[in-house]
């Protein structure tokens, strides 16, 4: 696990499948800490993980991303929030579910995206620094510096998906973390921008 901004560290498992890092980060925001999309940990990071205090929250962004959830739940002895809409189709139990712009503990704002993947698909935005946005599925961070969508095939509609992922748009954002892929630390707005214009 790596610090790569104030207050958050990363940590990736890579997927021969899909051929991409699979990230989960770590916040410490306010006075709690939240674990966001987690890939397997190594048992070191783990074990550093649990002695450096309680874990109050996992947070994942849609239903393809519960990964190591059900175990860290268990291991950490701690909550999962998961959006509301995929809840149907998700095998880790919640704690809670939540909804658009709903307002998580750390001062984290759900943002829901429509017409992706899946019905629930949201990001997460945080005001600290110049803007930090987290995405699961909404964005691929590939190649290294920039950002693309999913394949065409993954999307019922991939014109109305790429409309959706406009909303992150309005949003005042420098960094970009990504579930899968390389996420972008500075300069991310421009990139997003630039990957639906080309699409």
């Amino acid at each position: 696990m790596k610090p790569i901004l104030p207050g958050i560290a990363t940590w990736s498992w890579f997927s021969e499948e899909k051929q991409l890092n699979f990230n989960g980060h770590l916040l410490d925001v306010g006075e709690h800490r939240i674990l966001v999309d987690p890939p397997p940990l190594s048992d070191d990071d783990l074990s550093k993980l649990s002695s450096a205090g309680q874990v109050d929250y996992i947070l994942l962004t849609n239903r393809d991303h519960q990964r190591e959830s059900a175990t860290y739940k268990a291991a950490l002895n701690t909550r999962v929030y998961i959006p509301e809409a995929d809840a149907p189709e998700m095998s880790v139990t919640p704690d809670k579910t939540f909804v658009d712009g709903e307002l998580l503990p750390g001062g984290i704002w759900v943002i829901h995206l429509s017409n992706q993947k899946s019905p629930g698909e949201s990001a997460l935005f945080l005001q600290q620094g110049r803007g930090i946005l987290i995405v699961g599925d909404a964005l691929l961070g590939k190649p290294e510096g920039s950002v693309c969508m999913l394949p065409a095939e993954k999307y019922a509609d991939p014109a109305k998906a790429r409309e959706g992922l406009r909303r992150l748009l309005k949003y005042n954002f420098d960094s970009l973390l990504v579930g899968d892929g390389t996420s972008i630390l500075t300069g991310a707005k421009a990139a997003v921008a630039q990957a639906l214009d080309q699409q």
